[in-house]
Parts: C-alpha cells; structure tokens; sequence
C-alpha cells in the first residue's frame, strides 16, 4: 500500500510541474493576445502573421480593413493580427 501512495505522489509532483511549466504561461499568453485584438483601433499601425505590415483603415466585428500600399487595401479577420507596430512584448 505504501508503495502505491509513493507513486501517486509523484504523479500529482509530475503534473503540477507540467501545468506551472506548460499550462499556466499558455493561459497567460492567451489572455494578452485576447486583450491585444480586442484593443485594435483604426489607424493602428500593425503586422499580421503572414509579416505583412499596414494600418488599420476600417473595423468589423470580426474584420478589419487594412492599407497596405498607397491605394492598396486588404481585408482579413482579426485573429491574422500578429502584434501592434511599436507594442513589443
């Protein structure tokens, strides 16, 4: 029986280990870029995860519209957005 209870220790050690290690820092990050999309505003200037640079000129619910060149403008969703120009993490 003792060996049993040694064994579920380090089973519960092993996976507190993984969850502040793996979990809880993806959780973190998660949140940040949740909290990053939903401050996007019209002439943010922002990158998007295919590397392409540009300003917001109009926003959706779930869209944006984003000049890229003089004249140029693309629209993708909101979760294409890498990062805002000039936040680094």
């Amino acid at each position: 029986m003792n060996a049993w209870g040694g064994s579920i220790f380090y089973v519960v050690i092993f996976f507190a280990i993984i969850y502040f290690l793996m979990i809880r820092p993806q959780q973190t990050q998660q949140k940040k870029r949740q909290q990053m999309l939903g401050s996007l505003k019209v002439n943010d200037h922002i990158i998007t995860v295919g590397g392409i640079h540009g300003r917001i000129t109009r926003m959706k619910e779930d869209r944006i519209t984003v000049r890229i060149a003089d004249k140029v403008e693309v629209e993708m969703e909101k979760t294409a957005v890498a990062s805002v120009a000039g936040q680094e993490e």
